[in-house]
């Protein structure tokens, strides 16, 4: 697919500002982010694994950041990861979650889809907010199409070092699986494939998830040689 152009127009207000005074703002990979919000509207998205059938508090700042996106004239774009889920994030803890059963993803969807949807306006409208399921573009990919074009842009010295594997690999008896390591890649495909589809060049999460967004960047860079 070609990348969709980020919508034309003004936002109303100063996101960055906004989040920057609300103490929700920690790393950005780019310093002239704020400048860049304030003077065209973007797609951005937040993403949420279904691991449960009801998100917890710790998501609500996600969920208030999409808000707060909305607000400003920007579109937001919540990810609910059926796809992600069956792998399994290994970011900030300390052993391998449990795998959940397709079915058993499908079910924790619905419920975390009335949720968001309290806080999102979602539609069909070019303005407004979309939940996209991962599920829908991970579960066609091929393992060696997914491994020749995706995987050989990052090296394994790069992916030990980001702070989620480094982590378990160096202080927790644990150790990471194959499954689990693969997690990082699938969240900068997700990142590749919004940008695609949709034209989102702007991702926002936790601070654990901080190399796992980096790692979106750089592959819209390299296999796009767009900023994100």
């Amino acid at each position: 697919m070609h990348a969709v152009a980020p919508v034309e127009g003004r936002p109303a207000a100063d996101l960055m500002a906004e989040l920057e005074w609300r103490g929700m703002v920690h790393q950005v990979t780019d310093p002239e982010l704020g400048t860049s919000l304030a003077a065209k509207r973007f797609v951005a998205y937040a993403g949420f694994d279904a691991t449960a059938d009801s998100l917890h508090v710790g998501h609500l700042v996600g969920l208030v950041g999409l808000r707060r996106v909305q607000l400003a004239g920007h579109r937001p774009l919540a990810l609910v990861g059926g796809g992600t889920t069956l792998i399994g994030d290994p970011s900030g803890k300390e052993a391998e979650r449990p795998l959940l059963s397709v079915e058993e993803i499908e079910v924790n969807v619905v419920g975390i889809r009335r949720q968001i949807e309290r806080f999102v306006e979602l539609g069909d409208g070019p303005d407004d907010g979309a939940l996209v399921n991962n599920a829908e573009w991970l579960g066609r990919v091929h393992l060696t199409d997914f491994l020749r074009d995706v995987g050989k842009h990052f090296t394994v010295n790069a992916m030990i070092a980001k702070e989620s594997v480094r982590a378990r690999l160096t202080e927790r008896e644990q150790g990471i699986s194959y499954t689990e390591f693969s997690y990082m890649l699938l969240q900068a495909y997700d990142f590749l494939h919004l940008f695609d589809a949709h034209g989102c060049r702007l991702q926002m999460g936790a601070s654990d998830q901080w190399g796992n967004i980096t790692l979106g960047c750089e592959l819209i860079r390299k296999l796009r040689g767009e900023t994100a």
